[in-house]
């Protein structure tokens, strides 16, 4: 990034092909802002590896993983893997960039990220860099602005030896204690939820696996061969740009998702919070794996 500050990206992926992650999008989302970029490849059905190596830069350092599935209790063998992950950052690194591989970085946002890095350098209170979320869903042209989405996460933590993933990989914490954050006004294109219909369900599937034996998905995932978009709660049209990594992706996009943003799906009381927080601003008792100084 600069001769006054070192970063290294780091990111983890399995079975990308198969269930259709951004991942070289969100890797080149953020190559511009790294000195280096871990990718650790898990055991993967499909030719994930492949697609990695596919990606001309010299940053870019490949790591092969073996899952432990037996991980199931609240999805721990995501924090598992990016543990694995940060733990090959180079050791002079000042900070460490963390994608997962359905989130991507709009190249509008570089300049505060950046400036941010080498503001914060050498305070060493500050222990992590704290970014906004936009999730989309469904297709590209909607975004969640209920409750269910969080709206900010750490994305960027020092180097430190101390920095872990937190339950399912959302977060990290230092020996179980809330980091001390700065937010920066950047924000993180979420696009989990934006998959053809086929491609979803089968996430759906294998993800829940992450968190429940087999009987429980059998139960409580849905018998069909697509996923079922329209049971959402609330969302709005999204008005902005997306990141120029994304646009062949979004060009190529060949499923139709349609939604009338006026129609919301809220029980009374979420009615009431959701009211309230469009209004003020304050998201009544929204959870919060930080603390900003």
């Amino acid at each position: 990034m600069s001769k006054d500050v070192k970063v290294s990206g780091f990111t983890f992926v399995r079975n990308a092909i198969k269930f259709d992650y951004p991942v070289v999008e969100s890797i080149n989302s953020i190559l511009p802002l790294c000195d280096e970029m871990i990718v650790l490849v898990g055991n993967s059905e499909d030719e994930t590896r492949g697609l990695i190596e596919s990606i001309t830069s010299p940053k870019i350092k490949i790591f092969d993983s073996i899952w432990d599935d037996s991980l199931r209790e609240g999805g721990r063998a995501l924090a598992a893997e990016t543990d694995k992950a940060l733990q090959k950052v180079s050791k002079d690194s000042d900070w460490a960039f963390y994608m997962q591989a359905d989130e991507v970085i709009h190249e509008k946002h570089h300049k505060a990220l950046r400036e941010a890095m080498l503001k914060f350098k050498d305070d060493k209170r500050v222990e992590g860099l704290l970014l906004k979320y936009v999730h989309f869903y469904g297709s590209y042209d909607f975004i969640g602005d209920s409750r269910k989405w969080y709206r900010n996460e750490i994305r960027v933590v020092r180097n430190n030896a101390g920095v872990k993933s937190f339950r399912d990989a959302q977060g990290f914490r230092i020996d179980n204690r809330l980091m001390k954050v700065k937010p920066v006004d950047a924000e993180v294109y979420h696009y989990g939820w934006v998959k053809p219909p086929s491609k979803q369900q089968e996430k759906q599937k294998q993800f829940h696996k992450l968190w429940h034996n087999d009987d429980w998905v059998e139960k409580n995932v849905a018998k069909a061969d697509e996923f079922d978009y329209t049971g959402i709660d609330s969302l709005k049209r999204f008005t902005g740009t997306h990141p120029s990594v994304m646009q062949k992706r979004i060009a190529e996009k060949n499923w139709h998702f349609d939604f009338d943003p006026f129609r919301k799906r809220f029980s009374t009381k979420g009615k009431l919070l959701h009211g309230i927080e469009k209004v003020t601003g304050w998201r009544v008792g929204e959870y919060r794996n930080y603390k900003i100084i």
